[in-house]
């Protein structure tokens, strides 16, 4: 993996055997690596977990070159883009903090009132920290997790995941929540006066056609807002600093405030900063979220493991009351519910409107899995036993998933599979010998190591 496929130490989610042809969610090849995961910081933290595991030195080299690559692509506001581009050309055109434009005097102003209201006009766009899709997020937890790993004695990994963490926690709105990106780095947090404090709270009226205004500032969409939480309880107790675990609390905080009234007691994707659910893209309505409702509950129900704060659980049973009586026939639920009527909505291929699921786009999930059951299970576990464990698999699982890892392995070590990799030109590469995708890497060097773990346990 480290020595065909990186690139400047980073990784595409699928490449080419010798790294030649690869692509994220667009074309990477030899000059891009991709952060969203399951890019770079993802394939660096199955490196550490690798190391931590065997010991070998050989992974933690290879999660170094995954740190550097990181820290070549860090932008001035703090956090990372969806990828990082290596082409000396394409680089100067970028504010990374490594480069010609990346020094903090090079920090543009706060604007009054700060926050989503600034941030989406988008004045500084090659500057902008993404959030969405686990992007900066997922670089944070792996270079905190790579700094300990080292002991917190590589310098430029420090401060390189102290700069990061800094950033966020200035892009935390007063009211506990992170947005979708931000163009700067924030000084300050945005004004309270103009991001006030309330609770979610539905909107009089809502049109059935997009606005395409953009006013959503606090983000569920993608686990926005709850992999910052995450990500702030991982660096908190990695570091051992109450700052962070504060902002995470406040962001759990928010997720009680967010979730709505009666009679749909869960949650949306995207809420303005009056706290009512809003427009994002043209299908992502002002909605109840199937997806995103789930998600919100597992990160109270961790919340509450970490604080033992009770108010943590006490949205559980009327959400997942509620959402049981929305589950479709087949027993899933719908990404998205009409406010108010509770009707599911879907979106047919001319993007219109509608409550048919025939007709839908194949890009996006408009369909969801329901884990209903398992969030139920888990929250009666607390409620019985406060410190119960978190879920996790059993021994005779965890060896099941290393031996079918270790029976597709091959001699070199690396998994192959079907499928494709983009050219430079964006056209699909069918290689005959296959390709590797990060995921696969990821989920094969977790599950040995899991059982090396937990053999050595």
């Amino acid at each position: 993996m480290r020595e065909n496929v990186a690139v400047h130490g980073g990784y595409a989610w699928f490449s080419s055997t010798d790294g030649k042809f690869s692509h994220g969610e667009g074309v990477a090849g030899r000059q891009r690596v991709w952060v969203q995961p399951p890019g770079t910081p993802a394939i660096g933290l199955a490196f550490l977990r690798a190391y931590a595991a065997t010991g070998d030195e050989v992974h933690l080299q290879a999660a170094r070159d995954v740190g550097r690559a990181l820290i070549e692509g860090q932008l001035r506001s703090g956090g990372w883009g969806y990828s990082i581009e290596f082409d000396p050309e394409t680089r100067n055109k970028i504010p990374y903090r490594i480069g010609p434009n990346g020094g903090r005097e090079n920090i543009p102003p706060d604007e009054w009132p700060g926050g989503w209201d600034v941030w989406k006009k988008r004045q500084f766009d090659t500057n902008k920290t993404l959030i969405d899709d686990d992007t900066t997020p997922a670089a944070i937890r792996f270079l905190a997790k790579l700094d300990q790993s080292l002991a917190f004695a590589d310098a430029e990994v420090h401060e390189a995941a102290m700069y990061a963490i800094e950033s966020a926690m200035g892009a935390q709105y007063p009211i506990g929540a992170w947005g979708h990106n931000y163009d700067r780095f924030p000084v300050k947090p945005p004004n309270k006066s103009h991001y006030p404090v309330l609770k979610a709270s539905y909107p009089e009226t809502w049109t059935r056609m997009s606005t395409n205004d953009f006013t959503g500032c606090y983000m569920l969409n993608d686990r926005n807002t709850m992999n910052m939480i995450q990500t702030m309880f991982f660096v908190a107790e990695i570091y051992n600093d109450d700052r962070y675990w504060y902002s995470a609390r406040r962001g759990a905080e928010f997720l009680l405030l967010a979730q709505m009234p009666e009679p749909q007691p869960a949650w949306a994707q995207q809420y303005n900063r009056q706290m009512q659910p809003v427009w994002d893209r043209k299908f992502e309505p002002p909605a109840i979220t199937g997806g995103e409702s789930q998600d919100a509950m597992r990160t109270l129900m961790r919340a509450y493991r970490i604080t033992k704060d009770k108010r943590f659980l006490e949205p559980i049973p009327r959400a997942v009351a509620y959402m049981k009586k929305s589950l479709r026939d087949d027993g899933k639920l719908a990404r998205y519910y009409e406010l108010k009527t509770n009707r599911p909505i879907y979106f047919d291929k001319d993007y219109q409107m509608t409550y048919d699921d025939k007709e839908m786009p194949d890009h996006y999930g408009f369909i969801r899995d329901s884990f209903l059951t398992e969030i139920e299970n888990e929250y009666q576990a607390l409620v019985a036993d406060p410190n119960a464990s978190e879920p996790k698999a059993t021994k005779s699982e965890i060896a099941q998933r290393a031996a079918k890892a270790v029976a597709s392995q091959r001699s070199d070590g690396g998994w192959l599979e079907k499928g494709f990799v983009r050219d430079a030109a964006g056209k699909k590469v069918v290689p005959d010998e296959g390709v590797v995708s990060s995921q696969t890497f990821i989920d094969n060097t977790t599950a040995i190591a899991d059982y090396l773990t937990a053999g050595a346990n």
